[in-house]
């Protein structure tokens, strides 16, 4: 049995069920964003972890630069940032942050690993922003 409807209505009946619920659509960039953030911290964390002598110092990198990363991306990158930030302050703190990351992976001796981060968090990076300017 479907809803009344008024004579002026011509389109479809809508779903009730489905009304205020948002349709959520499969966003392989998104997912890529997720990985590429993932990754730069969790090589961050790598990093500390084979870069300083253990334990002291080592666990002090380890954790601590995953974490420092992570506060500046949420103070000036993120959408929930409570700081408000114009378009080139926001390329800085990414472009920082992905360098950070990669400049890890050169300094262990993984150079083409760091290169290759670069890229694709560029190639992500480039994508979020012209999402952004829209």
């Amino acid at each position: 049995m479907s809803a009344p409807q008024s004579p002026v209505d011509w389109g479809e009946v809508p779903d009730p069920s489905a009304i205020g619920k948002p349709r959520r659509e499969f966003d392989g960039w998104r997912v890529l964003r997720i990985v590429v953030c993932t990754f730069g911290l969790l090589s961050l964390a790598f990093w500390g972890y084979l870069a300083w002598p253990f334990p002291m110092p080592g666990i002090l990198f380890m954790i601590g630069a995953p974490v420092f990363a992570a506060l500046v991306w949420y103070l000036f990158r993120s959408e929930a940032s409570p700081i408000e930030t114009d378009v080139v302050g926001k390329t800085i703190v990414e472009v920082a942050l992905v360098v950070a990351a990669g400049a890890c992976w050169v300094s262990i001796g993984h150079p083409v690993v760091g290169l290759v981060f670069i890229l694709v968090a560029a190639l992500s990076g480039v994508v979020q922003f012209r999402r952004e300017a829209r």
